[in-house]
């Protein structure tokens, strides 16, 4: 068979839009489609999606990528092997098996809704906000799916209905997705993989499987969750009804962990991809490193059935891209998100000015549900440019706290280094485009950051572990990292040692100002 004939597909369905890509045998993308889907705010720190819209946006992508890639001359009626799918993780959603409707909007991973199911939790379970983290790695927080699936349970009629009745099923987006594409209501498969499942609070970072333990104390009927399968394995097959009936679905990881593959990431390696939030995973091998300075204990990947486990030690940071979105939809200061790194270029310093995007309380390593948004240093010389450079320097402080704690919790052993001793960082997602962004990022790092060719390692990530489950690809050319590197944009710390310093010692201030805010009057 020649290489133009083979081809695997990925779904990449994230926060704000969602994507097919078609990628040929050398992991080449040959067509794409994305669109963005609508975001949904009814109350203040409350996100949702329609479930629904995206279940269309998917069929779109995949429809549209399909057109573009046959017009030009690709054969992929005869070459798609097997699609992959990577997702944006812990969204929850709660939906009847006989009809296939959702029983209420998906509440988005950023919502901020459930604060007083997890102040109940910590006051009624003995262990408090780290109660579970023996089992699942992860504190109590409004972030994670098993406290979204509480509020359901507790303020959805039709929700405690349908689990009454034996009606309900839960999943997060990869779940819901999976279940349509393979039949939905006839016969649909209702699954997810451990990656996703790691999310929610209720699996078990070691059996790999749903902790029993947890489930009693919560409250939550194991007959509404899905089946767990590795990252790497056919699932099933698209349905009809779908543009690509028969092919096999045969990866899928939540996004970050799809983005670890994408990016190669071994023991000791960490990316950090900036999307919406920022998220910064540190690959700890075959071995779960608990964190004493408030990153989450996580499944890396595991590339197969009997493949074995990776985990990894994960910061996740709320807001990022979003901070940008913020400048240009609600305050008009840009009309599009590729004009801030011109007009962030326009001055040299935020001129003092520091801006926290606690828009929704802070993640790692913080945990403040009570902290919300501060800009400060603000005199009559600051300027929208000035504004729009501390933006950017919030995304670079944010993943260099969770960088230090991931120094301090792996440890020399934990980190690998290149030839010159210097520890990098890969970075991926949409953002990363921004050069600007990638040289604060190195500079308040002070050491080096890698950008690679292709900046999408998501979607890339799932197709590499879609092909591998199909033989489209081994393991070891996945993780030729050696290769990526040389295609690789390097970005080299220019900033003094002193005024680093000085700066972290400011955005440290700047954060402390962001506590205790969430109760101030309207």
């Amino acid at each position: 068979m020649s290489e133009e004939e083979v081809f695997i597909g990925s779904v990449d369905q994230g926060t704000t839009s969602t994507r097919f890509i078609i990628y040929d045998k050398s992991a080449r993308p040959i067509a794409s489609h994305q669109v963005e889907f609508t975001q949904f705010y009814p109350e203040a720190g409350w996100v949702e999606h329609d479930p629904m819209e995206i279940l269309e946006s998917v069929r779109l992508c995949i429809a549209k990528a399909v057109d573009k890639a046959t017009a030009d001359g690709h054969n992929v009626d005869d070459g798609l092997k097997a699609i992959g799918l990577t997702n944006q993780r812990e969204t929850t959603l709660v939906w009847s098996k006989s009809t296939g409707s959702p029983l209420y909007k998906a509440i988005v991973w950023m919502d901020a809704r459930t604060s007083s199911v997890c102040r109940k939790l910590e006051k009624d379970l003995a262990g408090g906000r780290t109660h579970f983290v023996e089992s699942c790695g992860l504190p109590i927080s409004t972030y994670f799916s098993a406290v979204k699936l509480l509020w359901l349970m507790e303020n959805v009629d039709a929700v405690k209905v349908a689990i009454k009745k034996g009606d309900a099923l839960f999943g997060t987006i990869d779940t819901w997705l999976i279940w349509n594409l393979t039949g939905g209501a006839n016969g649909g498969l209702h699954v997810t993989d451990v990656s996703n499942a790691s999310r929610t609070m209720l699996m078990n970072l070691k059996t790999l499987d749903w902790d029993k333990t947890t489930l009693e104390a919560l409250g939550i009927p194991a007959e509404i969750l899905p089946k767990i399968v590795s990252n790497s394995e056919v699932i099933g097959k698209i349905g009809k009804g779908w543009p690509i009936p028969g092919i096999p679905i045969a990866g899928c990881l939540g996004d970050q962990h799809a983005a670890m593959v994408g990016q190669a990431c071994l023991k000791g390696e960490a990316k950090s991809t900036y999307g919406t939030g920022a998220f910064i995973l540190l690959n700890t091998g075959n071995e779960v490193v608990k964190s004493t300075h408030g990153l989450l204990s996580t499944l890396a990947f595991k590339l197969g059935p009997n493949a074995p486990t990776n985990y990894a030690l994960e910061g996740s940071i709320a807001i990022a891209g979003a901070a940008v979105q913020w400048l240009r939809d609600s305050l008009g200061i840009i009309s599009s998100a590729s004009e801030i790194e011109s007009l962030a270029l326009q001055v040299d310093s935020t001129g003092g000015v520091y801006f926290v995007p606690a828009f929704n309380g802070l993640f790692a390593p913080w945990w403040r549900d009570d902290a919300r948004g501060v800009c400060i240093g603000i005199t009559r010389f600051t300027s929208k440019a000035h504004i729009a450079r501390a933006v950017l320097e919030s995304m670079c402080f944010q993943v260099k706290d969770v960088l230090d704690s991931m120094h301090k919790d792996a440890g020399e052993k934990g980190e690998a280094k290149n030839e010159k001793g210097e520890f990098l960082l890969r970075v991926d997602g949409g953002a990363t485009v921004n050069n600007l962004l990638m040289q604060i990022q190195a500079d308040l790092l002070g050491s080096p950051v890698v950008r690679p060719a292709d900046i999408e390692t998501t979607a890339l990530g799932a197709a590499y572990a879609a092909g591998l489950a199909v033989g489209v690809w081994k393991e070891d050319d996945i993780f030729a990292s050696g290769q990526k590197l040389k295609t690789s944009t390097l970005f080299r710390p220019i900033l003094s040692e002193e005024l680093r310093k000085k700066k972290v010692d400011s955005w440290c201030k700047a954060v402390e100002r962001t506590f205790d805010l969430a109760d101030l009057s309207i």
